[in-house]
């Protein structure tokens, strides 16, 4: 397939763009960026002035942003075992219409993702879907029981999607949905993990202190600690609060490897907005109006690298029911970048390519995955946005089965308008 992207703002962090010109795209890749100050890579013969035929699809992105396609590190599609939340075919759905090319899956469904088994059935029903790279995040340990390591290996030589974006059969490691709280184990898995190139996502959080900040930054300053003692990076999960926010600044700044990651919900609302809204309710909880100022500080100087959505859709019967009755968990991968964009950009915290190394390139890096840029010769994994178009942000308006999101009624910049994976349209707003 041949597309023709012209006149559109070109944002990328990774090469250093942020310019007005047109994108070629051909046989899954880019094939030339053009813009005023001269070209990369070889223009098409097919681009030439007036040979444009009907073999190409053109997309006028005049005063919009072309960006690389979005990566989000931790969402739960539920699939298997809770297809009534969301399945892979519909969160598929739901993250190309919020400009994501790649999700990587949390492992607590049911059956857990601890075997190549269930690895392949969430790869052979990818396949059925739209396009979008859904890869698979293995679980720690044997069903999340925190008893005994789950084949990690195994899991990891399975050949799947994630193996030809980078190498392995699954994206990373988690106990997502709690943590493993035996240290002496969680050191194994983070061991096992090295082993087989696969990072631990840590789930920053002590069981029994469920909620309160002491129990993110126990875990936090814990799974850092043994982190540095297997030499080994670690990526931490949906942080929120001050004092996670100094424990991993200093670890940074002590060269210890370690990468984190906030939602949109932690930047945008506080505890005070909560009332007895069970589509407030998600873990960790929202914090302090304090830790938000601080966690957009984090964004801005780089101690938090990337922003996840968590997106975890429930059904109505499990939101509609008061705040304390209400399952834990928000959807997020349609509201995510108009969100952040809303709240980072025009709130003048980040820069238009700050935002998206936060929401494409460093998530790539973490991984480790050939994604993240729209350099020439890359996979062509797009996202084309209107961020001056202004909208209400609507349940009914979501393709998710989950219609759980904190931000109902808020109006938002930063309408998705095509999201492209290798090469083609998966997404297209009406």
């Amino acid at each position: 397939m041949k597309i023709f992207v012209k006149n559109g703002l070109i944002i990328d962090p990774d090469l250093g763009l942020e310019a007005v010109g047109n994108l070629y795209i051909a046989d899954e890749k880019v094939a030339c960026i053009q813009t005023a100050a001269g070209n990369f890579g070889v223009l098409p013969s097919w681009s030439k002035e007036g040979s444009i035929g009907e073999d190409v699809t053109v997309i006028d992105a005049t005063d919009k942003w072309v960006v690389p396609g979005l990566i989000d590190l931790h969402v739960h599609f539920r699939d298997p075992g809770f297809e009534y939340k969301e399945d892979i075919f519909t969160g598929c759905a739901a993250a190309a219409k919020g400009g994501f090319t790649t999700v990587c899956c949390m492992p607590n469904t049911k059956p857990v993702i601890d075997n190549a088994e269930i690895v392949k059935y969430i790869d052979e029903k990818t396949k059925r879907a739209n396009g979008v790279n859904v890869l698979s995040i293995g679980s720690i340990t044997k069903d999340q029981k925190g008893e005994r390591l789950a084949d990690i290996r195994e899991m990891s030589q399975t050949t799947t999607r994630s193996t030809g974006i980078m190498g392995k059969g699954i994206c990373a490691i988690s106990e997502d949905g709690r943590s493993v709280m035996n240290a002496g184990l969680m050191l194994q898995g983070i061991l096992e993990g090295k082993a087989n190139g696969l990072m631990v996502f840590s789930h920053t959080e002590d069981d029994s202190l469920a909620g309160t900040s002491i129990g993110e930054e126990l875990i936090v300053a814990r799974d850092i600690m043994l982190a540095k003692e297997a030499a080994y990076p670690i990526h931490l999960c949906h942080i929120s609060t001050k004092g996670s926010l100094e424990i991993i600044r200093k670890a940074k700044d002590d060269g210890i490897r370690v990468t984190a990651e906030t939602g949109p919900h932690y930047f945008v609302l506080d505890k005070s907005n909560v009332g007895d809204e069970g589509n407030k309710k998600m873990n960790p909880p929202l914090r302090t109006k304090e830790d938000v100022e601080e966690v957009k500080r984090a964004l801005q100087d780089g101690t938090l690298d990337a922003i996840a959505t968590d997106h975890a859709p429930h059904s109505s019967g499990e939101k509609d029911c008061g705040y304390r009755k209400a399952l834990n968990g928000v959807v997020g991968l349609e509201t995510s970048f108009a969100m952040s964009y809303t709240a980072l950009v025009r709130g003048g915290i980040l820069t238009p390519s700050e935002l998206i190394d936060k929401m494409s390139c460093k998530p790539a890096e973490i991984l480790g995955a050939d994604r993240g840029s729209i350099a020439v010769n890359k996979a062509a994994d797009i996202a084309i946005i209107d961020v001056d178009k202004e909208y209400e942000i609507k349940a009914e308006d979501f393709v998710s089965k989950g219609k759980n999101s904190p931000f109902l009624g808020m109006k938002v910049y930063g309408k998705i308008l095509y999201t492209l994976v290798e090469g083609k349209i998966v997404y297209a707003a009406e």
